[in-house]
């Protein structure tokens, strides 16, 4: 498919940016400069690590593997009998199977059936695979080609003894605790799980256990933060709805300041009940409240007592792309991970996307391949930041400059992986 540029491209000559608002790296980097990780860690088994920040730099004890062994089932040999030319034959002196070694002696002309992963007896330093030798008896015939040290896993090979491992800041994965337990390392240290309070503003919000009432919906908000809070993996403590009342307003963040970090959603925004922002700056500070990226421009960045401070939009799009653009890197960097720049990469976009210059914007997409083999993205659906299913649909968002417009199908475009994709 044919790669374009988008027309509105061509049109732009004057900067379209929104005056006063930060763009999305500088507001990202200025939350990122102002966090330090918590200081506080703990020692927990390995088998609960999934997950957690590794809190000091680990390096390897001994040798892995602690010896050479085979990388494959056959035969042991010295490679000073290894012929030259045609072949030569060699007696079978003993068995080497994976914990089971063979600890005799091993003279010129002979040789020890070894099974894969186990220890290469001391006088021998050549694997013969099974394949390439006949057996009659006690005696192996072998031809030549072969090479001295073939099939043979050094010791160390995998992590030499006194070699660094893994880093503190390291998120712990499935592979790290499989290269944890071949050290021996049954505990490990990670630093505590920062505790988040986080709460929805709105008179307009119900918990879903309850009716709705005329012009009520439900607190969507609450549960899509949760989630994305259990991803994150930190403690999430989710407090209850506040309505658009100044002084409740006040009394919910009051209560949830002795938290590592506090998360609102709605109530940023100027309109007449929107109190967030100003009732932050009552009781401690605001760092910012304007960022150019939609969905998702009111998002206020500060600090109440000790807890950082987010202020999300209320509509639930803007609140997931505001999280994911903003808080989760900042929580990450609470949790002393060593934190990076979102996946991109460039992709054809094979549908028409609709934007106006001014904000750079995070449309909902689908990363797919197509009959051809080509990994292409798609929209997912209606992109206003109230439509929650095409959230739900995509995986992956299409990260579209401030300055473009319109955009034809065809166009390459960034895209932005989901977490966990």
């Amino acid at each position: 498919m044919k790669t374009q540029s988008p027309d509105t491209q061509q049109d732009t000559c004057i900067n379209p940016i929104e005056s006063g608002a930060l763009t999305v790296a500088g507001a990202r980097n200025r939350i990122l400069s102002t966090i330090q990780a918590l200081a506080e860690s703990e020692i927990i088994p390995l088998k609960e690590s999934l997950g957690r920040i590794l809190g000091e730099s680990l390096c390897a004890p001994f040798d892995v593997p602690p010896w050479d062994n085979s990388a494959m089932d056959g035969y042991a040999v010295r490679s000073q009998d290894l012929p030259n030319a045609k072949q030569c034959r060699l007696t079978v002196v003993g068995t080497a199977m994976a914990g089971r070694p063979f600890n005799g002696e091993v003279l010129a002309g002979q040789c020890v059936r070894i099974m894969t992963g186990a220890m290469i007896p001391h006088d021998c330093d050549t694997i013969i695979m099974q394949e390439q030798a006949i057996r009659e008896g006690d005696v192996i015939t072998i031809g030549a080609g072969h090479s001295g040290g073939q099939h043979v896993r050094r010791a160390g090979g995998d992590l030499a003894a006194g070699h660094g491992v893994l880093s503190a800041g390291r998120h712990i994965t499935p592979a790290d605790l499989g290269v944890l337990a071949s050290l021996g390392i049954a505990q490990v240290t990670v630093t505590r799980r920062p505790r988040i309070a986080f709460f929805s503003t709105g008179d307009e919000l119900r918990p879903i256990d309850q009716a709705l009432d005329a012009g009520a919906i439900y607190d969507s908000n609450r549960y899509a933060l949760y989630g994305m809070l259990q991803q994150t993996g930190v403690e999430a403590v989710g407090l209850d709805i506040v309505p658009d009342n100044r002084e409740a307003l006040r009394l919910a963040l009051t209560q949830a300041a002795d938290a590592d970090a506090v998360i609102t959603t709605g109530g940023v925004s100027v309109g007449d009940a929107d109190f967030v922002r100003d009732v932050l700056a009552e009781l401690g500070e605001v760092h910012f409240w304007k960022v150019g990226v939609k969905p998702g421009r009111p998002f206020a960045f500060g600090r109440i007592g000790r807890a950082w401070f987010f202020g999300l939009p209320g509509n639930p799009v803007s609140t997931m792309v505001t999280y994911y653009q903003f808080v989760q890197p900042a929580l990450r960097r609470l949790m002393g991970e060593d934190v990076h720049p979102p996946l991109q990469f460039k992709v054809t976009c094979v549908t028409a996307l609709n934007k106006s210059p001014g904000r750079m914007e995070f449309q909902r997409g689908i990363l797919e391949t197509n009959a051809a083999g080509e990994t292409v993205v798609r929209s997912s659906g209606g992109q206003a930041s109230n439509i929650l299913s095409s959230m739900s649909e995509a995986n992956c968002f299409i990260v579209l400059p401030a300055e473009w417009g319109d955009v034809p199908a065809g166009t390459l475009v960034e895209v932005q992986p989901f977490p966990g994709l």
